[in-house]
């Protein structure tokens, strides 16, 4: 299959683009367009240091200096990744722009898939994949809609962390039906990066399995969501 990947250029993207890219470069052919930013800017402290941590530090200080090295380590950074491409990494920012619904025809994709992808995706742009558009949410569906999901099972004290692989249907967040849910046991004693970082291996294998469903078998059981959820 034709694949499009949609991330964010941050550091939880970039080590699922490293779970998945080398697996799924093995009889697909793959293309990735990255968004700048999820949400909205803040400038409140805590925000700012997280961004920093998430974005300014790897982008700004750490990639560019592996990508000057002679020899690469077992992660790689985004440009590092490009090996598995069919063509450099894109920046999409706006989908669903005349030129950004170009940008994704370009990739001819059978299956787009959204992970931290910082823009919501309207019925155009949702009808360019032949077999639709799935995307990784970093929480529990349909319990934590959004943004930060991750920070609100926390918050809420919940025992165990979770992902959930679901289809996007329409342009509403977090709404389409179910594909899987993966979790484990919160650490207590991590912080909200390192909490949302650990979530990439299980979602990420949830991602393979899924193409691999969906290329032998054409469809992918999945379960309609009925709770309102919160956001």
């Amino acid at each position: 299959m034709r694949i499009t990947l949609l991330t964010n250029r941050d550091l939880a993207s970039n080590i699922a683009l490293n779970l998945l890219l080398p697996t799924l470069s093995d009889g697909h052919e793959l293309e990735v367009c990255c968004s700048s930013s999820v949400g909205t800017p803040s400038a409140h402290p805590d925000i700012e240091i997280l961004q920093f941590l998430e974005q300014t530090l790897p982008n700004d200080l750490l990639f560019p200096l592996i990508d000057s090295q002679a020899h690469q380590g077992e992660l790689l950074t985004f440009q590092g990744l490009e090996r598995y491409l069919n063509s450099p990494i894109r920046s999409l920012n706006y989908p669903n722009s005349p030129e950004g619904l170009r940008v994704v025809s370009a990739t001819a994709p059978d299956l787009v898939i959204s992970i931290r992808y910082g823009r919501i995706l309207h019925t155009e742009a949702l009808s360019i994949p032949v077999r639709g558009v799935l995307n990784l949410h970093s929480g529990r569906l349909p319990t934590y809609r959004g943004i930060m999901a991750t920070f609100r099972a926390m918050l809420a004290q919940d025992e165990d962390l979770c992902s959930t692989l679901h289809w996007i249907d329409d342009d509403s967040i977090d709404t389409g039906r179910v594909i899987s849910v993966q979790s484990h046991r919160r650490r207590p004693d991590a912080c909200y990066l390192s909490n949302t970082l650990s979530l990439y291996p299980a979602g990420c294998e949830a991602v393979v399995k899924a193409v691999s469903i969906l290329e032998d078998q054409g469809a992918l059981p999945s379960l309609k969501s009925e709770s309102a959820g919160t956001y």
